[in-house]
């Protein structure tokens, strides 16, 4: 596979995938099939890699690799079993940033089970993560007609058609996402945000105290929600979330220049400045970013 150059990406609103804006759903994927003939040495020699490879929690990225590549090597995996080994090795070399390797083993993942909806919504959010959400979209729509009750794939896909500008799209797949699992922090603090870009404040609100009420102290839920504040030109209380959120995230972009935005205009010039230099340091289009929010 030809090596490609994956742009940078700058510190905005990370996720625990480091995805941007995004609602980052690693699916638990299930364990691995083999099938009832393979027994014996081999099959009790494979143990401790099908527990590897398969719970994103057993051990660092490079052990689930080594895991995953023997799985895959074994010969005694069914084909959804080899299709889920190289998904999750797709999936730890995504955790290294290892773009190449990971796109890879997803689409050997998909070649190898096409129905396969988990691959195919890993692979989007790798695109996601890279900023091509057209081809993250291609996927999550795959993955759902495969999946069509995944609330996390729903809202994978909002968060793409929110990053193109289409907020009705993107407003229809949080619902749904919400209607799927309604106890999705991640989807509630996507439709806040996707509000608050649209205007509809008050009920932007109602999502991001949701939001936080299922997950306290998450820092993109604060950032929602401080810009919900500004709009509504609530100052001390957009304030007090973006002190937040960037107590938890430093180098949250989004927090910096909100908080800059609130400085200026509750009088503290000097200070909103310093703040809205560091978020433009860190992210150079922020201020073209919160024209399209909204704020200027």
């Amino acid at each position: 596979m030809t090596a490609r150059s994956w742009p940078a990406q700058p510190a905005r609103r990370r996720h625990r995938l480091h995805l941007v804006r995004a609602v980052a759903f690693a699916i638990l994927l299930p364990s691995l099939a083999l099938p009832a003939a393979a027994q014996g040495l081999k099959l009790q020699g494979i143990g401790k890699e099908l527990r590897t490879c398969s719970r994103p929690d057993e051990g660092p990225p490079d052990a689930r690799i080594g895991s995953c590549t023997a799985i895959i090597e074994s010969n005694v995996a069914t084909r959804r079993g080899l299709a889920v080994a190289y998904n999750n090795r797709g999936n730890a070399h995504n955790a290294k940033s290892d773009y190449d390797r990971a796109i890879k083993d997803y689409n050997e993942a998909i070649e190898t089970d096409p129905t396969y909806a988990n691959a195919f919504n890993n692979r989007g959010v790798l695109h996601q993560k890279l900023g091509e959400h057209k081809r993250a979209i291609e996927d999550f729509d795959r993955s759902i007609k495969l999946a069509p009750i995944s609330g996390p794939v729903f809202a994978n896909r909002a968060e793409s058609y929110v990053k193109l500008g289409d907020q009705r799209r993107a407003l229809q797949d949080y619902a749904a996402a919400i209607k799927l699992k309604p106890n999705l922090g991640g989807a509630w603090n996507g439709r806040c945000w996707a509000r608050a870009i649209s205007g509809d404040l008050r009920a932007a609100l109602a999502d991001c105290n949701e939001s936080l009420r299922l997950e306290p102290n998450a820092a993109a839920t604060l950032d929602s929600r401080g810009l919900t504040y500004l709009k509504l030109g609530q100052l001390p209380a957009a304030l007090a979330d973006y002190n937040s959120a960037l107590q938890i995230n430093p180098q949250l972009a989004n927090s910096l220049y909100g908080r800059g935005i609130v400085k200026r205009r509750s009088g503290n010039a000097a200070n909103g400045d310093a703040d809205i230099a560091a978020a433009t340091k860190l992210a150079p289009t922020i201020a073209a970013d919160f024209a399209r929010y909204g704020v200027k």
